[in-house]
């Protein structure tokens, strides 16, 4: 049974092990990650996730695209992003479903709150 210093120690090792880097052959691009809170109008959450949902289907390059509820504001949601490279992402907004998507939910985007770029190293479905 671990103590409540081995579960720390634990912890921190897994913290540490998570941020390190890969150790990729030799030219190896690195995947771009972005984590992003955006509000809707009020009331108009779910018809913006679902706005979100219809528009990023395929998207080449796109590893993870996990649309959250913000439990804290009923009217923001969490959008975790994890692309092969920041150039297919930049790609991605030219699309014609995402350019359609866009057009769409603008009306009902009240603002953006924080946003992350990250730099993925793995994890469960990477």
């Amino acid at each position: 049974m671990l103590t409540g210093m081995d579960r720390r120690l634990v912890m921190i090792g897994g913290a540490a092990a998570a941020m390190t880097p890969s150790l990729g052959v030799a030219g190896e691009k690195t995947m771009y990650g972005l984590i992003g809170q955006m509000k809707a109008a009020p009331g108009k959450r779910d018809d913006l996730v679902a706005i979100l949902k219809e528009g990023t289907g395929a998207m080449p390059g796109c590893l993870s695209y996990i649309l959250a509820l913000d439990p804290a504001d009923a009217d923001a949601i969490w959008i975790t992003e994890v692309w092969t490279g920041k150039e297919s992402h930049t790609a991605s907004l030219k699309l014609p479903s995402v350019q359609a998507a866009i057009a769409k939910a603008r009306p009902i985007i009240a603002g953006f709150g924080h946003r992350f770029e990250t730099t993925p190293v793995g994890g469960v479905g990477l």
